[in-house]
């Protein structure tokens, strides 16, 4: 056992333990049993996974995350955004900008700061993805729009399906309930359609610019934010002509600005806020 230093930082209540691994990229050697461990809200720091901060060959840094049941994620939105936030709060990244590598790709990211200290981060989470089998989703269409799904007790929703670097189901609702959200929600991310099983989004539309959502997320169960999420769910209201291209997103723990902008790329602008540090054993 290795005694090593992790950082709590969370995006708008969208929590996770983070690693400096940058001097030593082996740190953690079983990230997905350390998640595991280490993201129990009873027996451990509590969090809804951990987040590896390492040195990247084709970008200025990388990131990996891995859910609290063990699995890796392609991307986090609010993750991301927290591992800009220290890398600026710990003279990694000095400018105005930085490039991080996942499994999503390369996110160029644009740093607000105020008296030289971290704000917020601009994301380019890229472009989202429509095509079915590339989400994936087992439904043969480009985009996937107003699909039918059903939960194992057989509730019958619409959904459209977007990936933004991992894959997301987004259903309108008029209201979002504990009922959807906990039991739906659970039900749908390993539903047959999803071979790579899927985040579920439940989504009010409050007007042309502003949308509440709750978010089942792969892996986590239900969080109090997800980026991605998000990011989805603007291009689903668009798709579905529900709404501007540039959205306030209200979720559980904060709100999140949206744009799909004109040259297909999403952009996501939100918070990240420092917890806690400390020593754990791994």
């Amino acid at each position: 056992m290795a005694k090593v230093k992790f950082t709590k930082m969370h995006g708008i209540g969208n929590d996770y333990i983070y690693f400096d691994c940058i001097s030593n990229p082996q740190m953690i050697p079983d990230p997905a049993a350390t998640a595991r461990k280490l993201a129990d809200r009873h027996f451990g720091i509590g969090g809804d996974g951990i987040v590896l901060i390492l040195p990247s060959e084709k970008a200025d840094y990388r990131m990996r995350m891995f859910n609290a049941d063990g699995s890796e994620a392609e991307m986090c939105g609010n993750a991301i955004r927290s591992v800009t936030k220290y890398l600026c709060d710990n003279s990694y990244c000095t400018g105005d900008s930085v490039r991080i590598e996942t499994g999503a790709g390369i996110l160029p990211i644009a740093i607000s700061r105020e008296n030289g200290n971290f704000i917020s981060a601009r994301v380019d989470m890229g472009e989202p993805v429509l095509n079915g089998s590339d989400i994936p989703v087992a439904i043969d269409k480009n985009p996937v729009v107003g699909e039918t799904v059903l939960t194992d007790d057989g509730v019958e929703y619409a959904m459209t399906c977007v990936s933004m670097g991992n894959p997301h189901a987004v259903i309108f609702v008029n209201e979002i309930t504990d009922e959807k959200v906990l039991i739906h929600g659970r039900q749908l991310e390993v539903n047959k359609l999803f071979p790579r099983r899927i985040n579920v989004e439940f989504v009010k539309i409050i007007s042309p610019r502003e949308v509440e959502m709750r978010v089942w997320e792969r892996g986590a169960g239900e969080t109090l934010a997800c980026g991605t999420g998000a990011s989805a769910v603007c291009v689903a209201c668009v798709l579905n002509k529900l709404t501007e291209r540039k959205v306030t997103v209200h979720l559980t723990g904060g709100d999140l600005e949206i744009e799909w902008a004109d040259n297909n790329h999403v952009y996501m602008t939100g918070p990240a806020t420092y917890v806690c540090e400390g020593v754990v054993e791994v």
